[in-house]
């Protein structure tokens, strides 16, 4: 089978413009979607349990066929719903990087911080 065929089929047919092609790997018995870090509604939640933990999404596109389908898409990453339930989240091309650890507010050294008067 040619796996190269069927990794472009599968991206064109699943509508989802922001995946890029780099992150479905073509192995022996199908393709695989390589894991991201970032986060993401997970499968079941509602849509106000998703709406509560991630904020309101950029786009709230209305569902549609049936079952009735909706999406949301969020910066990073598009929430799919069956009525009122997640059934699947896709990282977008254009999602952030996971955050940094924040650098602790007193520096370890001692030494005062640029944004600290001196006297």
């Amino acid at each position: 089978m040619n796996y190269r065929a069927l990794l472009v089929s599968a991206v064109l047919a699943s509508g989802l413009a922001g995946i890029a092609a780099a992150d479905m790997v073509a192995v022996d018995n199908g393709i695989a979607v390589k894991q991201s870090d970032v986060a993401t509604p997970v499968r079941g939640m509602t849509m106000s349990q998703v709406a509560s933990k991630f904020g309101e999404p950029v786009t709230k596109v209305p569902a549609v066929g049936r079952p009735p389908i909706a999406r949301w898409e969020y910066p990073g990453f598009v929430v799919y719903f069956e009525h009122e339930h997640v059934i699947h989240s896709v990282v977008s091309d254009g999602a952030p990087a996971p955050a940094a650890a924040e650098p602790s507010p007193a520096d370890p050294s001692g030494a005062a911080s640029p944004s600290a008067p001196s006297n």
